[in-house]
């Protein structure tokens, strides 16, 4: 007789198992014809789920007209139209074309398929696949899930002479694959009958009726039906790899999207266009705003002199504001011991993502001399950052310092690191002189480059870069000086962005999974942490979302989600309350009561990365900055050479004002003068002709041929241009 709690707290008891879609249909006929999947204890299934144990349950349902599809809804229809791209690809090119993997993902699903020699899928056949889908669509056959032993399974698909399925299931079980044979040690070749849980289950997919009508290997959950996917399409295509190993098989990967309506995919098209239009590197390269060169390394930003005056302008925009706020600067290198990143937990927590350490020259010629590999090398690194970490974690209170666990030998193995963060140089920096609880808060900020070790596949322009400097900065604090400090970081974001222009944002806090052991520190403190950050999110006015899983691995996070003008959303500005670093760094300060105490750090960073910013700048302004961002303010335009001489006198005056001006004086006419400027994206142009020199004139544009201001005296423009660049309006604002 299982107990069914719904989310409203409301219980159902049943005298015998029930289906997902039962529990629906004894709630009402509305809920039930609206139903889509559900989840059990928080976990996604398949709207025939069967109950047979008290549990929590929630109905995933279809949005009513005007309602906001939710994320698991999304996921289930978009899981359920990679199963049908996959049958309408194999309709169209080949039954031969065999399947590997299909995932849904942020933005929609893909497949990734071997194609036989002699077929090729292009996109000159995406209409006929899109036809093809919306026809299984239209025939709303059932997604029937059936599971079979995993003896009985393997020998299926082996029949079938699908390597990459026969693979699937093997790791599905737990065993090495007999099929792969690259370069990764987690997938050896191995007997793929040894180690077989013969009680274990494969479970499979029909599109209609089993063995019937087209079906996949999946673990599932779909959508009850294809008819309840909405609307469907193919997108585009691109090469991988079988298991990303480019020794292996080379795959084509065909990228699709679905949604509720068709309404929906209309509008996610549109803006996927507009998107296009907006692209950071396409736009940057053609402003000349910065370059990535090969020669120096993919995800490495080299700034161009008019990429270079955004990103000053920005730097001292937030330098006036940290100055209003007690911050005070500091400057520390790039690169440091590789000690200090295992003190301060980066390294091993955050290993993956950083570059390889620097190994000290005189330890490596030891080493090599021993005969000590490479691997033999980094595990020896690593053991010693794994114990440091374990005695920090073993602490409970005792504060015992990290160093002590450090073995005699491992100094052999010591070296230096690419500062992956900033925080560990600007601990040393607090601890370097003695602190009373009057010099609290001490603000140390700092405009610091760090480097990340991201994969080639993840770079992305300016925004998922290698190498990118932070705004960075450590408040070090007491703990009853955590609110007034964390809100003084808020509204410094709230303060770019209402100056940007960026209106459109959400809040989330970042916490811990209970359920991980990736996180450094007692229950104690970060419960405290916590319940300081959720405060200061509910206190900003705006609404907000609990995320657990999604903190740093030493403190809960706010992160400020800002949403674009085309409706994409940036994760931007972040604020962190940490407990955990004075104790790994063993800072202090002298309190009232004259001992030691713990300060609370907190970190924050309100643009982030100044390459990530600046290339969602780009993408929101589509290159047209506000006049006090762009790299050129003005641009004068005489019509004709005999105004070149007054055309010049307009540009000294500009550039008396501190005003970034230009010239064209090519023999170019006028009008093309103007397209180009516009093109450019020059906030505004001033023209200048024989009649505008002798009444000491100029005739305004705004950026854009369209936008005509007229004739304005010469220091009325100049002083009208200076207040808009002053105040850094968002909106163009001289007027006549």
């Amino acid at each position: 007789m299982p107990t069914i709690t719904l989310p409203n707290g409301d219980k159902k008891v049943f005298d015998k198992s029930v289906s997902a879609a039962d529990v629906a249909a004894s709630i009402g006929a509305g809920l039930a014809k609206a139903a889509i999947g559900c989840k059990v204890d928080g976990e996604l299934r398949d709207l025939s789920s069967v109950l047979d144990k008290d549990c929590a349950l929630a109905i995933v349902t279809m949005p009513k007209p005007g309602q906001a599809v939710s994320a698991d809804a999304l996921y289930l229809m978009r899981h359920s139209a990679a199963h049908v791209m996959a049958e309408a690809i194999q309709d169209v090119i080949g039954k031969d074309v065999q399947l590997a993997y299909g995932p849904p993902t942020e933005n929609g699903f893909f497949y990734d398929m071997f194609v036989p020699a002699g077929k090729k899928i292009s996109t000159e056949q995406f209409a006929a696949i899109d036809k093809r889908m919306g026809e299984i669509i239209a025939e709303n056959r059932p997604f029937s899930r059936y599971e079979v032993g995993s003896q009985e399974g393997l020998s299926k698909l082996k029949a079938e002479g699908n390597k990459y399925k026969v693979d699937n299931a093997e790791r599905a079980l737990g065993m090495p694959s007999s099929v792969y044979h690259g370069k990764k040690a987690a997938f050896a070749s191995g007997n793929s009958a040894a180690g077989v849980d013969n009680a274990a289950k494969l479970s499979f997919y029909a599109t209609g009726a089993p063995g019937k009508n087209w079906e996949d290997l999946c673990r599932g959950p779909h959508v009850p039906t294809t008819g309840r996917i909405g609307a469907a399409k193919v997108m585009s295509l691109a090469s991988s790899y079988w298991h990303g190993d480019e020794d292996s098989d080379r795959l084509m990967r065909v990228y699709g999207t679905a949604f509720a309506t068709q309404a929906d995919l209309d509008e996610f098209l549109k803006q996927k266009e507009e998107a296009s239009k907006r692209d950071h590197r396409v736009i940057g390269k053609h402003l000349r705003l910065f370059h990535i060169d090969e020669d120096v390394g993919q995800g490495l930003i080299l700034w161009t002199p008019r990429g270079s005056i955004v990103r000053k302008e920005l730097q001292t925009f937030i330098a006036a504001e940290l100055r209003k706020q007690g911050y005070t600067e500091v400057f520390t290198p790039h690169i440091g011991r590789l000690e200090l990143y295992k003190t301060s937990g980066h390294f091993p927590y955050y290993k993956d993502s950083q570059f390889a350490p620097i190994i000290e020259r005189d330890a490596l010629a030891a080493l090599s001399a021993s005969g000590c590999t490479c691997a033999e090398m980094m595990n020896r690194v690593e053991g010693v950052a794994e114990r440091l970490a374990r005695g920090i974690n073993e602490r409970s209170g005792k504060e015992v310092i990290a160093k002590d666990r450090i073995m005699p030998d491992d100094k052999l193995v010591e070296g230096f690191m690419l500062k992956p963060m900033n925080c560990p140089h600007h601990a040393k920096i607090f601890a370097s002189s003695p602190h009373s609880y009057r010099d609290m808060p001490v603000r140390l900020a700092e405009f610091g480059t760090v480097y990340r070790w991201e994969q080639s596949g993840e770079l992305n322009g300016m925004t998922r870069v290698r190498g990118f400097t932070q705004d960075d900065a450590h408040l070090f604090c007491t703990e009853d000086q955590i609110p007034a400090e964390v809100q003084g970081c808020l509204s410094l974001v709230k303060t770019i962005f209402a100056t940007l222009g960026m209106k459109d944002y959400r809040v989330r806090v970042g916490l811990r999974d209970p359920n991980a052991d990736k996180y450094t520190g007692s229950k104690e403190n970060w419960d405290k942490a916590e319940a300081a950050c959720i405060a200061a999110a509910e206190s900003l006015g705006v609404s907000f979302s609990r995320e657990p899983g999604e903190a740093a691995f030493y403190g809960p996070k706010i992160d400020f989600v800002v949403k674009d003008v085309i409706g994409r959303e940036w994760q931007l500005g972040t604020v962190q309350v940490d407990y955990n670093m004075a104790i790994r760094f063993d800072l202090s300060y002298i309190g009232s009561d004259n001992r030691p105490h713990r300060p609370v750090v907190i970190h924050r960073a309100p643009f982030g990365s100044m390459e990530r910013f600046c290339g969602v700048l780009i993408e929101h302004f589509a290159g047209a900055f506000p006049a006090w961002l762009s790299p050129e303010q003005v641009r004068v335009l005489p019509i004709s050479d005999k105004s070149n001489e007054y055309a010049q006198k307009v540009l000294a005056a500009l550039q008396a004002a501190d005003v970034r001006a230009a010239i064209d004086d090519s023999n170019d006419r006028v009008q093309a003068k103007i397209k180009i400027a516009a093109d450019e994206k020059i906030p505004y142009m001033a023209i200048v002709g024989p009649r505008d020199a002798e009444a000491g004139m100029v005739s305004v544009r705004a950026r854009g041929v369209e936008k005509d201001l007229g004739g304005m005296a010469l220091d009325a423009f100049v002083s009208s241009l200076k207040s808009e660049i002053k105040d850094r309006r968002a909106e163009l604002g001289v007027k006549p």
